[in-house]
Order: structure tokens, then sequence, then C-alpha cells
């Protein structure tokens, strides 16, 4: 597995190594001593997986206010999504700002999003599984999140969502 840096300190696009053979592939997800070389301390408490069938899904941008902030490593295990991680840590030289990337079960990249940072994805693809990996437990109490298409933000999003839930659909414009 490679870390490699983004615009957004903390935020890491990660990259398997898969080792091949006529069987097929077998790659790392996770390793707590590749991620602490590169400064990222993490340990999974919590793994999910969210499920999409329709192209256009939005799902976020949501994220964890403290005392429950959370980093999080996502995967897109099956189809692809257009990935953003959105910087809301006001000290931050890239606060406001946000990266995307495609993930797809094709290309193995996967996306470190540490706390303080908003994740949200669109499917490309119908028939899409994301998988989660968070080093705290899920806390309703703290969830947040920002609208998707806040001018604040200015996401390049490919695509107008088709999909997406009553509390996405619902979140506030940003407010400073």
């Amino acid at each position: 597995m490679k870390l490699l840096p983004t615009p957004l300190a903390g935020v890491m696009l990660l990259e398997t190594e898969p080792a091949s053979d006529a069987r097929g592939s077998f790659s790392r997800l996770s390793c707590v001593t590749t991620l602490a070389a590169h400064g990222v301390a993490f340990a999974t408490r919590q793994t999910s997986l969210s499920r999409s069938v329709r192209r256009g899904t939005l799902r976020g941008l949501h994220y964890q206010r403290a005392p429950s902030e959370e980093t999080k490593i996502v995967w897109c295990i099956t189809g692809a999504v257009f990935d953003v991680a959105l910087d809301l840590r006001p000290g931050s030289a890239s606060y406001r700002h946000a990266f995307h990337v495609e993930l797809s079960a094709v290309n193995g990249r996967g996306l470190l999003i540490p706390p303080g940072c908003a994740h949200g994805l669109l499917t490309l693809t119908d028939d899409v599984a994301v998988l989660y990996q968070i080093d705290q437990d899920y806390d309703p109490g703290h969830r947040r999140g920002v609208r998707w298409n806040d001018p604040a933000f200015d996401i390049p999003w490919p695509m107008q969502p088709i999909e997406m839930s009553q509390r996405d659909a619902a979140w506030r414009w940003f407010v400073p």
C-alpha cells in the first residue's frame, strides 16, 4: 500500500500494490505500521459498507463533531465513485478547499480522511459498494454535514445527483 499526499493536509490518496498470480490478486487495504510511518495513528474500530443501486446517488458531505471526530479510510470495492474530502478545519491552510478523486474497484485507490474533514461521494456507476474503515465508534449526537452543492466550496461534481437522502438534501449552507 502506497500513501500519496494531496493538496489537503492529512488527506492521503492510498494505492494498493496487489500481489497477482494465476488465481487473481491480493491487496492490503490497511496497515498500522505503514500508516504510522507516514505519521498517521490509525486503528480500525468500525468497518462499514454502503451499497448504492443507482448511478448518480449522492452520500454526504458528512463529518463528526468533537469529541467524536474520526479518521476514515474509504475504498470503492464495486463500481466507481467521485469521492470528495472537504477541509473544515478553521486553522488549516486548505480550509474550505476540497480534494476529489475517482475511486473504483478497478483502480484500487482509497482515500484517508482525517478529523475535521467532511466526506462525500457520488456514484458514477450502478451497483456501487463502498467500504469504510473508521477509527471511532459512530456517535449520532455529533454527526454533522454541509450541503453538497454549497458555492462556498465550489466542488466540481461530474453530474447532478439523481438520488440522495432527505438529510443530505436538508443540510444548511455553510457559515464559517
